[in-house]
C-alpha cells in the first residue's frame, strides 16, 4: 500500500483518487479551495441553480469506465443521464435555423442539406470520415495512453488529404488547418461557421489549429452529448461520494506550497507548516504543469428568467458570429472581446434548476483572459435578440462570472507537436501531472482520462 497525495480536488483529482484507492492505496487529497469539483462548479441564488463550468457531458464512456472500475456499477446508477435531442440548434446571421440530431450521422447529413442546399451534408460527412481517420490514429496515444517517450510521430497531422482534381493535383499544399479544411472541402459560410464553432469553444483559432482538430466535431457527432439530472455538479458529487466510500481523506482550504523531494524522488508535500508524507504525488498545480500554448478564456453569464421554458426549446442553441472573420481577428489578433461573437445558450430541461414558472439560462462565449467590459453582458443579449432569440424582457437578474484562467487546450497531433500537452511523468520519481493542463489536455473527458492514465502508471498496491 503506497501513500499517495493528490494536489487538487478537481475532476481529475477526484477520478484519480477513486481509482487509486480502489487499487488499494492510501490516498489523501489536498485542495486549496473550500470544495471539490474544480471547474464543475455550481451557482445558486433565489431558487435558481446553474452550472458554472461544462453544461453537457460528451464522451460519457470515460465516466462510465470510472464507475465500473471503482464500484462495478453503471454510471446511470450514480447520476441521471439523458441524451440531448436535438444535439444543438444553430442560428446563423443570414437567418438560417439548423437543428442537428444527437449521434446521428445520417440525420446530420439531412439537416445540412435542408439548411444549406443539396450536397452540403455529403461534403460535411466526407470531412467527418477523414476526422474518423484522425480519431483512429490518435485515440490511443492522445487519449488512452501516456504520451509516447518519442512523440515525434504525433508532430505530423494524420488528417488525410482530400482528393484533388485537375491541375490542383500538381500543386503542393501546406499542412492544412481547420480553416483550410473548411475552405477547400466544405464551402459556404454556414458549414464553415459550424466547423469553426467546435474549435472556438475550446479556445482554438481555426486559422492555426491543425486539420486534425476536426475530430472534436467527429467525437461529439459520433458519440453524442448527454445532460446530467440536477446539473453537471451532480457528476462531481457522485465521484466525490465514491472517493469517500473508498476511504479517501480530504483536506480542503489546504493549499500545497511545495512538493518535497529527497535523493531524486518525491517524499511528500508541504501546505504551509503542515507536512504530508507520500511515496507518490499527483499534481494538478499550475507550477507543476507549465502551459504549452497561450489560450483563451470562457465568459459565463447566468440569466434568471421569468416565465416557463418554452416547450420544445433546444437545450443548447449556438448563435453564430455576425462576421466570422471579424470575430477571429478581434479574439486572436487584437485580444479584444468580439462584438458579435459565437455564443452558446444553455437551456436545461430540468425543473429542479429553477423555481416553478421560471427558467435558468447560461450563456458562454470564448473571450480573451482579460477584464470583462461592463456593458458586455447587455451587448450579448442584444446580439442574441438580433439573431431571433430575445430574452431581455424576461430577465429577473443577470450574473456575469469572471472568465478566470485560460482554458487548457486539448492535445492534438500536427503543427510540429505544438498542440501536445505536457506528459504525465515529470522526470522526478514518484511525481505525476494530472488535470486538464496535462496530457491528454483540456475538456472534462480528457481530465478524466488523465486520471485513468496516471492510475495505470502508478499501478496497484
Amino acid at each position: 500500500m503506497a501513500r499517495i497525495v493528490i494536489i487538487g480536488a478537481g475532476m481529475s483529482g477526484l477520478a484519480a483518487a477513486a481509482r487509486l484507492a480502489t487499487l488499494g492505496h492510501r490516498v489523501t487529497v489536498c485542495e486549496a479551495g473550500p470544495t471539490y469539483g474544480g471547474e464543475i462548479g455550481r451557482y445558486e441564488r433565489d431558487g435558481f441553480a446553474f452550472d458554472t463550468g461544462p453544461t453537457l457531458l460528451a464522451l460519457p464512456a470515460v465516466y462510465r469506465d470510472l464507475a465500473l472500475k471503482t464500484g462495478k456499477e453503471p454510471l446511470e446508477q450514480l447520476v441521471e443521464l439523458s441524451p440531448v435531442e436535438p444535439e444543438s440548434r444553430h442560428l446563423f446571421p443570414d437567418g438560417t435555423d439548423l437543428l442537428l440530431p444527437n449521434a446521428s450521422r445520417g440525420g446530420v447529413v439531412q439537416a445540412l442539406d435542408t439548411a444549406f442546399g443539396p450536397g452540403s451534408g455529403e461534403r460535411w460527412s466526407e470531412v467527418m470520415n477523414r476526422a474518423r481517420t484522425v480519431w483512429e490514429a490518435t485515440r490511443r496515444p492522445l487519449l488512452e495512453e501516456p504520451l509516447p517517450a518519442d512523440p515525434a510521430p504525433l508532430h505530423t497531422d494524420p488528417y488525410p488529404t482530400a482528393p484533388r482534381r485537375g491541375l490542383a493535383r500538381l500543386r503542393r499544399t501546406p499542412s492544412p488547418t481547420v480553416a483550410g479544411v473548411a475552405a477547400a472541402e466544405l464551402g459556404g459560410a454556414g458549414p464553415t461557421a459550424l466547423l469553426y464553432e467546435y474549435a472556438l469553444r475550446y479556445g482554438l483559432d481555426p486559422r492555426t489549429a491543425p486539420a486534425g482538430a476536426t475530430l472534436l466535431a467527429y467525437m461529439e457527432q459520433s458519440f453524442g452529448v448527454w445532460s446530467v439530472g440536477g446539473g453537471m455538479r451532480a457528476l462531481a458529487d457522485a465521484v466525490f461520494r465514491r472517493c469517500e466510500q473508498r476511504g479517501v481523506e480530504f483536506h480542503f482550504d489546504t493549499a500545497v506550497t511545495e512538493v518535497l523531494e529527497a535523493d531524486g524522488r518525491v517524499t511528500g508535500v508541504a501546505a504551509g507548516e503542515r507536512r504530508f508524507e507520500a511515496d507518490t504525488v499527483l499534481s494538478a498545480r499550475a507550477e507543476d504543469t507549465p502551459a504549452t500554448r497561450p489560450g483563451q478564456a470562457r465568459l459565463t453569464v447566468l440569466l434568471a428568467l421569468r416565465g416557463e421554458r418554452p416547450p420544445g426549446a433546444a437545450v443548447r442553441t449556438v448563435v453564430h458570429a455576425r462576421d466570422t472573420a471579424a470575430e477571429l481577428t478581434e479574439l486572436f489578433d487584437a485580444a479584444e472581446f468580439p462584438r458579435h461573437p459565437t455564443v452558446q445558450v444553455h437551456r436545461p430541461a430540468d425543473p429542479t434548476l429553477a423555481p416553478a414558472g421560471h427558467e435558468a439560462v447560461t450563456l458562454t462565449v470564448t473571450v480573451p483572459p482579460v477584464a470583462v467590459p461592463e456593458d458586455y453582458p447587455a451587448h450579448l443579449l442584444d446580439h442574441l435578440a438580433a439573431a431571433g432569440l430575445d430574452l431581455r424582457d424576461r430577465i429577473r437578474w443577470i450574473e456575469p462570472l469572471a472568465p478566470g484562467r485560460t482554458q487548457p487546450l486539448p492535445s492534438l497531433a500536427g503543427a510540429g507537436g505544438s498542440f501536445l500537452s505536457p506528459p504525465n511523468e515529470t522526470g522526478l520519481a514518484g511525481l505525476y501531472r494530472i488535470g486538464a493542463a496535462a496530457h491528454p489536455g483540456g475538456g472534462l473527458a480528457r481530465a478524466g482520462m488523465s486520471a485513468s492514465i496516471v492510475a495505470g502508471l502508478v499501478g496497484p498496491a
